[in-house]
């Protein structure tokens, strides 16, 4: 098992400064304490971690402060652009310097984005920046301090009007979901809401400085985009001793309408898509959601190594009526894993849905459970 020291001392380092792990918000994500209580406790020191739905990589992360190589795997490039910024060891002045090349660099106009939204939601020469920043990081994101920039980037796009110096790009917008363009150009008509004018490098210089001043070393292992119910994403190698994720509720299927900002500077359109992709996991029905889940639990079970020990937290949408836990039960059964202890993990509450910045309503949060399987 990993060392009680070893985690002490990362959490000491996690106190003293913000990290890297803070970088862009992520509508669904669980709390890092939780992946860190269980790679302490169920991990020896080289354990190969797997998260199959990785969303913003916390667990990755926690992986990396105990020095455990770690694969993710997410089939969104939000949450896979954000997560793949978990892993790196970066200096802030690689990034600043990086942003500041870009910026400086010789180049012809970019595109302007059309429509009254975007003439609201930024300044035109804030949104010039991003453009070029945009343009340069979709030609190339191969080197540690891009990948660190654009997460950055990504985290700023879009947040709360400040009344000292500007920490977002945007109008006021909230920080964690991307605002529907309708609704937001209402609200900042209906109160004369203007976008300032914002040093868009002043901001990442800002950022870089609060993420990166103090960090674990590099992780090892690596981020990647693709379907978990595809068992070509996973490879064939049984290197996985311990698996610990979050995968979607059942009737969960905003990730990309929520995203959708994020996702134009990641190369998607520059209009909200409704439509549900289908690398994701559909939602049709209760059983054919829960056969789909099955799939990855086959796929995750091909690649673990016998005695591998998989962790899942898990719960509902108030939306839904479905029992989850009576869906989870049938997915793992199906996927060739048997139930070992179920635990009561609480409710997701309202601090960490970060919801709120358009008054948007909440219900009340349903219960959520850790649920500890093996290979049947």
């Amino acid at each position: 098992m990993i060392s009680t020291v070893s985690f002490r001392e990362s959490q000491g380092r996690r106190a003293m400064k913000s990290n890297i792990l803070m970088v862009c918000p992520y509508y669904t994500m669980f709390p890092l304490r939780f992946p860190q209580r269980l790679l302490l406790r169920h991990a020896s020191p080289h354990a190969w971690v797997l998260d199959p739905f990785c969303g913003r990589g916390t667990t990755n992360f926690a992986a990396r402060e105990l020095s455990l190589a770690s694969v993710g795997i997410d089939s969104s490039p939000v949450a896979v652009a954000i997560a793949k910024a978990k892993l790196p060891r970066v200096d802030a002045s690689d990034v600043i310097g990086t942003a500041k090349r870009i910026l400086t660099s010789p180049h012809a106009s970019p595109e302007v984005p059309r429509g009254e939204f975007w003439r609201l939601a930024y300044h035109q020469e804030t949104l010039r920046a991003l453009l070029l920043l945009r343009r340069s990081l979709l030609r190339r994101c191969d080197t540690d301090a891009r990948i660190v920039l654009r997460a950055i980037i990504l985290g700023a796009l879009h947040g709360p009007l400040t009344k000292g110096q500007p920490s977002y790009f945007s109008n006021q917008c909230p920080r964690t979901y991307s605002p529907k363009p309708a609704y937001a150009v209402r609200f900042w008509r209906n109160r004369g809401l203007r976008a300032p004018r914002v040093d868009v490098l002043q901001v990442i210089a800002s950022r870089a400085a609060r993420y990166l001043s103090d960090q674990p070393p590099a992780g090892r292992g690596w981020i990647l985009l693709g379907d978990s119910r595809s068992e070509k994403v996973f490879g064939d190698k049984r290197l996985y001793s311990l698996i610990v994720t979050s995968p979607p509720y059942y009737g969960m299927r905003t990730y990309v309408p929520d995203q959708w900002i994020r996702a134009w500077f990641l190369g998607g359109p520059e209009s909200v898509c409704y439509e549900h992709p289908t690398s994701e996991i559909q939602h049709p029905s209760p059983a054919a959601f829960a056969a789909q889940m099955a799939s990855v639990w086959r796929n995750v079970l091909r690649v673990c190594k016998a005695e591998a020990k998989m962790i899942i937290r898990f719960g509902g949408i108030n939306d839904r009526k479905q029992e989850p836990m009576a869906l989870l039960r049938q997915s793992l059964a199906a996927g060739g894993w048997a139930i070992s202890t179920i635990r009561s993990a609480g409710t997701a509450n309202n601090g960490r849905r970060q919801a709120e910045q358009f008054k948007r309503a909440c219900g009340t949060p349903l219960a959520e459970y850790d649920v500890y399987a093996r290979p049947a």
